[in-house]
């Protein structure tokens, strides 16, 4: 006889069952599938009711019959191109009934539909989904498949230079909400056959398109790998904020005020970082692209640099370096050796206050940047031709009159406003705040604990930058760690010809340019 297996061994071995049945489970229970009914008035009223036809006056379902044959017709109003719509269904309405005895699907799709995107559908779940996001669906009575035709077309306006990225010579196209477009105007720059840009779909109610796009022989396969993880990890609903909702679920660290992600609106710079070997991240709606991974120092380059010659370039970065340092140093270090006047260089010291006032030098800092916070909050709310008077109210009515009432002195007013162009200097509006966050911290620890405040303020920040990674990738790279010919094309516009290799912190199959 055998013996009883002791209890320890049934435990394990039902955990190992656990373990390898659980995920087919869950696939089985994220993914129902019911297949098309042969009967296609058992798909109509399935249809009807999940849609929502008759309810949403959007929502369209056309009964027809050609060649003997009943038919069903799917699809969104404002999504179908009419015309094209049309001509299939006056080519339909010539068929004749021997044309539709047999293999009704394949002959359509051979000899009847002449139409390039057409795809087969076998499953109600993938009808529905079809019919939302655009293309029209064909459900025919006695077949257990539909027919998909990507005949849709969405609201969208024309390619347009982007605000935040202006540049005084270069292309004047850009990024739209309409994903298709944004995909062709990049494989425009970039015709490699390598180029890949793969397709998935987040969130359970939106089903939100989004494309990976990346050179497959050039991009580290464990990179793409890890974003496309990543994206398959989102659990949510909806991504109606498209790729800042991205990002949050992507990267976490939502205390960190700093980027995990650059976002750019001009196909030309989302070119040039396809073929470093970056991982590109196109959203649907969204007209911003999500350039992964990146440093600190990806968010302080602007195309402007590149338009120019490169000792022009050079010029401008380091202009655009001094402006960020300003942004985020000037103002607490200024109060820092206010504070502490033994600390203060000889020839600086003429930006001491002359004179006193009731509100203390900290309280006016603080003051100010909220003030400047405001105003930058209206300047985005306000209507353009309303813009220049806000400025007025701004610059005399309110900064004049503070200063002359006592509320402000006219240094405090200078550094801020120092600090203030630094800001809108920097290239990337999603560091500018963090920049701006940073400053506050250093404020009010130099207005607590006064000059070693500050610099252990500063230590803090280096400390965070140092400690913060994107996707696995040091975000303070090429200074820690460090790489000494990297560092001279972020510190240097070098000449097109110099940049012979890729970064080598993106690991890059083929690593050289050349």
């Amino acid at each position: 006889m055998f013996e009883p297996l002791h209890p320890r061994f049934i435990l394990a071995g039902i955990g190992r069952l656990k373990k390898e049945v659980r995920p087919v489970l869950d696939i089985v229970e994220a993914s129902p599938k019911r297949a098309v009914s042969a009967d296609l008035q058992q798909n109509i009223a399935i249809l009807n009711q999940e849609l929502g036809v008759k309810k949403s006056f959007d929502m369209l379902c056309r009964e027809l019959e050609y060649g003997g044959k009943k038919f069903a017709l799917y699809f969104v109003d404002g999504f179908a191109k009419d015309d094209i719509m049309n001509r299939i269904m006056e080519h339909l309405a010539l068929l004749d009934k021997e044309m539709l005895t047999s293999d009704t699907i394949k002959k359509l799709l051979e000899t009847q539909v002449g139409y390039l995107e057409v795809e087969i559908v076998e499953d109600l779940e993938a009808v529905k989904t079809a019919v939302l996001s655009g293309p029209l669906v064909f459900l025919i009575d006695g077949e257990t498949k539909a027919i998909s035709i990507d005949a849709r077309t969405y609201p969208a306006r024309g390619p347009a230079e982007p605000d935040l990225e202006r540049v005084v010579r270069g292309s004047r196209d850009g990024f739209v909400e309409t994903m298709i477009f944004n995909t062709s105007l990049t494989r425009r720059r970039v015709r490699d056959p390598g180029l890949r840009m793969e397709y998935v779909q987040v969130g359970k109610r939106s089903k939100t398109d989004i494309v990976v796009s990346y050179i497959e022989d050039v991009a580290n396969p464990d990179l793409v790998t890890l974003i496309k993880n990543k994206l398959q990890e989102i659990k949510i609903d909806g991504l109606p904020m498209a790729e800042k909702t991205v990002e949050e679920l992507m990267f976490g660290k939502n205390w960190n005020p700093y980027p995990m992600v650059r976002y750019t609106e001009r196909p030309d710079v989302a070119a040039v970082h396809l073929l470093e070997g970056h991982v590109l991240i196109y959203v649907d709606t969204s007209p911003s692209v999500m350039i992964t991974p990146t440093t600190f120092f990806h968010h302080v380059q602007h195309a402007e640099e590149f338009r120019q010659k490169p000792i022009s370039g050079v010029y401008v970065r380091w202009l655009r370096f001094l402006a960020i340092l300003c942004s985020i140093l000037l103002t607490p270090l200024w109060m820092a050796l206010v504070m502490n006047k033994s600390f203060m260089p000889s020839f600086f010291m003429f930006t001491i206050p002359e004179k006193s006032l009731a509100i203390t030098i900290f309280w006016q800092m603080m003051f100010a940047e909220i003030g400047l916070a405001l105003l930058r909050m209206a300047a985005i709310h306000t209507p353009n031709p309303l813009g220049s008077a806000l400025g007025l109210v701004a610059a005399l009515m309110v900064g004049q009159v503070a200063i002359e009432i006592g509320f402000f002195t006219r240094e405090v007013i200078l550094f801020t406003s120092i600090a203030a162009i630094g800001t809108f200097a920097t290239p990337s509006y999603e560091l500018s705040l963090a920049n701006q966050l940073v400053r506050l911290g250093l404020l009010v620890l130099t207005g607590i604990f006064g000059f070693y405040g500050f610099l252990v303020g500063v230590v803090l920040w280096l400390v965070l930058l140092v400690r913060t990674k994107s996707l696995d990738t040091p975000y303070f790279w090429p200074l820690l760690p460090f790489n000494w010919n990297a560092l001279v094309h972020v510190l240097f516009r070098s000449p097109v010809e110099w940049n012979s290799k890729r970064p080598k912190i993106l690991h890059p199959q083929d690593d050289t340019r050349k």
